[in-house]
């Protein structure tokens, strides 16, 4: 026998076995096991053994059994410790583990947190250090770091500047001017930059100079800013943003540019586009030239501690997440930049990765900061694959010079608010801007 449904009941049929989805898929998201790590340390750091606690909850109608297990690596993920413990929770119920990690050497270590429970598990991952001050490198900086950038800098020296100061046509924002910057640099290459002045009716005024230095392959454009007493000088080293005329490569093709020779590597030339903008500072009446600060992130980072090195112009120091720092332990902590460079090297005959390591020692940023001589800021995530804690904290422990570290517990390649504050105060402190 054949059912004939009118379409008013096709209608309302519908509607009734959607809602009753809606709420069978209700049912299922309120029914979940929540789970909250907490270190017993704000940063991160702990002087002996590492500690959290463990709080987990459930909602689901039906008691939750199985373990909670966390395991522990090195950075270079080599497995030092694994442990769990027994979970039962009933009918919505909830529970609070101390879990505690004793008998570690000083490093930076992975924590991987697993729950497995009957309907129900994840995997949280954090970080930790432990007693992070005795951190230090088992590879020394080559015997003639100093003199060959000592050399470097006498061949930049030897080049023109050329500078060209051009106003942007229009472009009074925020009561700045901005101007475009170019400039001859080592290996008569043309770099560029943007000034952003702040205007005054003081015609005497001079600005102190916040020098920005760009990120990986990052595209700097003018910085603005409010501060009437700072004018900004964001940089573009060759092969970056306006300054690709001459270098332009794939993204993963810059960093192992001419990377067979320490003296022709890309990274050499950078820096001293760092240098020729100081000096281009030096050039400008309307600038302070002793109260200059370098500041940079990632890349950047790397280039504020090297520029801050070698040329003590340089009045303070700003590196959040700086690169390249212990190279030859970063190998076996990070994909990237190796992959790219082993990529290279297996395309050019005769080049072996430890030459290319040999070169990489004379771009190494913690073998620049045993030569910083001002003051010096340095931001780190803990959970950084790219600039490793391990790796900054090497780079830190070498600084001589006036320090501070601000450790951000739950980020990677990044840093919080709290960096941007305190080098914002620290500038003005030391700049004696009130």
């Amino acid at each position: 026998m054949m059912i004939r449904f009118s379409n008013k009941f096709l209608t309302i049929a519908c509607l009734l076995l959607t809602i009753a989805g809606i709420k069978q898929t209700l049912g299922q998201s309120t029914e979940a096991v929540t789970t909250v790590i907490t270190p017993h340390s704000k940063d991160g750091i702990f002087n002996s053994s590492a500690s959290f606690t463990y709080d987990v909850s459930s909602t689901y109608k039906t008691p939750q059994v199985g373990r909670i297990t966390y395991v522990v690596t090195t950075e270079a993920n080599q497995r030092i410790k694994r442990d769990s413990i027994h979970v039962k929770l009933g009918r919505g119920g909830s529970a609070t583990y101390n879990i505690e990690v004793p008998g570690l050497k000083p490093g930076f270590y992975k924590i991987n947190f697993m729950i497995n429970v009957s309907d129900y598990d994840d995997t949280t991952r954090k970080a930790f250090g432990i007693r992070p001050d005795e951190i230090s490198s088992a590879h020394s900086k080559p015997a003639d770091f100093e003199a060959f950038w000592h050399n470097t800098k006498q061949e930049l020296e030897a080049i023109k500047p050329e500078f060209k100061m051009t106003e942007v046509p229009d472009s009074n924002r925020d009561g700045r001017k901005v101007f475009l910057i170019e400039m001859k640099s080592l290996d008569s290459l043309t770099i560029r930059a943007w000034l952003t002045e702040p205007v005054s009716k003081n015609k005497n005024k001079k600005f102190v100079v916040l020098l920005g230095l760009p990120g990986y392959q990052v595209n700097l454009k003018p910085l603005y800013g409010t501060d009437p007493d700072i004018a900004i000088l964001s940089l573009n080293i060759r092969g970056q943003g306006n300054s690709r005329d001459v270098i332009d490569v794939r993204r993963e093709s810059y960093i192992v540019l001419n990377i067979e020779d320490k003296k022709k590597y890309v990274l050499r030339g950078a820096i001293m586009d760092c240098v020729r903008a100081v000096d281009f500072i030096y050039s400008r009446p309307e600038l302070r030239h002793d109260n200059i600060i370098a500041a940079g992130g990632s890349l950047g980072g790397f280039l504020a501690v090297a520029t801050s090195s070698i040329d003590k112009r340089i009045s303070f120091c700003s590196a959040a997440n700086p690169i390249l720092s212990d190279v030859r332990n970063l190998v076996n902590e990070v994909d990237w930049p190796f992959i790219d460079i082993r990529k290279y090297v297996d395309t050019r005959p005769g080049l072996t990765f430890d030459k290319v390591l040999n070169n990489l020692d004379y771009f190494d940023a913690k073998n620049f900061a045993t030569d910083l001589e001002c003051p010096t800021l340095v931001g780190l995530g803990l959970v950084d694959n790219i600039a490793p804690p391990n790796n900054v904290y090497t780079l830190y422990n070498g600084i001589r010079s006036q320090k501070h570290l601000i450790v951000f517990r739950d980020l990677g390649h990044e840093i919080g608010k709290k960096y941007e504050v305190y080098e914002g105060r620290w500038m003005r402190d030391q700049f004696a801007l009130f």
